[in-house]
């Protein structure tokens, strides 16, 4: 059996679990093996229809009375719990955050190995896989050992894509969590304005670099994202210069992307930002450096001052 760890957050479904279950459906076809999943907390249980049609056997909601949040080593003892009693061959979840802390935890508490950010595996004893490293600047070949093997799904590399099956069949399970599980876990949340599409949801992203000079210059980029109903995102050097919360920093320390159109003014292209934005379907670079390194990534670009290009843009929408 393969089981997968489903990301949510308050029974609100992480998307990236999808592309990870992607994944995971053809890791148990090649080895005709099952795929189960679990979830943790019992807010995911109502999870189950809109996980119908991704392959799942069974799915395992794991509920305690403490586990009204996230708590990384409450999920992590949760996995252990069920490779105990269930002896899957292989442990998935998304790599994000989460999805790499919990199996960083399951790992350390099973003394296994882990790989990180898989976009390919070849079963066998032991796995062969093929992992993202350096920031997304090179492709690792190496094996994976351990039984049961553990590794995370790096995000935007696989399409999410559905199979066909009814919902899986709900299998309640009560891990033996303790204190020392709760040592770390949400206590309070400082909630953003609902009224704006974040930048993990946004289909357009406009981005802004150093070379937009000032908090009072991403003016015309905040107009250029409001007209295309977008989000906003900057590179670290913006944040490190206080024009914008670290909360709309995209890259490697900051926040992961994948829209349809990724428009960045005036960044210049380090490897840590471009990690972020990735998996963006088009980018459309605006620099005045023809020779800036995001033109080698870019679909598009315009060699000019951004704060002639984007009001240029933002007249003509008009």
């Amino acid at each position: 059996m393969i089981l997968a760890l489903i990301e949510h957050d308050r029974g609100t479904l992480n998307p990236l679990s999808l592309e990870m279950l992607t994944f995971a459906r053809g890791l148990a076809a090649e080895q005709n093996l099952p795929l189960e999943a679990v979830v943790v907390g019992g807010d995911g249980r109502g999870l189950a229809g809109e996980l119908a049609g991704q392959g799942i056997a069974r799915l395992h909601v794991a509920d305690h009375p403490r586990l009204t949040d996230y708590a990384p080593e409450a999920w992590a003892h949760t996995l252990l719990h069920l490779i105990e009693t269930e002896l899957p061959q292989a442990v998935l979840a998304a790599g994000t955050d989460r999805g790499n802390e919990v199996l960083a935890h399951t790992a350390a508490r099973a003394n296994l190995p882990l790989a990180a950010n898989c976009v390919a595996v070849q079963p066998g004893e032991p796995y062969h896989i093929t992992r993202i490293r350096w920031g997304g600047s090179l492709l690792e070949e190496a094996t994976l050992n351990g039984s049961p093997k553990l590794l995370t799904v790096a995000p935007h590399t696989i399409p999410a894509e559905a199979a066909s099956g009814p919902a899986p069949e709900l299998v309640s399970v009560t891990p033996p969590l303790d204190d020392r599980d709760f040592r770390v876990m949400v206590t309070a949340r400082e909630e953003t304005r609902g009224d704006k599409v974040t930048l993990v949801d946004a289909r357009v992203v406009v981005g802004g670099g150093r070379g937009v000079g000032s908090a009072a210059g991403f003016a015309s980029l905040d107009e250029l994202a409001a007209l295309v109903d977008g989000a906003v995102g900057c590179s670290r050097a913006v944040t490190n210069e206080g024009w914008r919360p670290h909360a709309d920093q995209v890259g490697q320390t900051g926040t992961r992307i994948a829209p349809d159109l990724y428009i960045a003014c005036g960044i210049s292209g380090a490897i840590q930002h471009m990690v972020g934005c990735k998996g963006a379907k088009h980018v459309l670079a605006v620099n005045t450096d023809p020779q800036a390194p995001i033109l080698s990534k870019a679909d598009y670009a315009v060699i000019g001052d951004l704060h002639e290009v984007i009001p240029a843009i933002v007249e003509e929408i008009k």
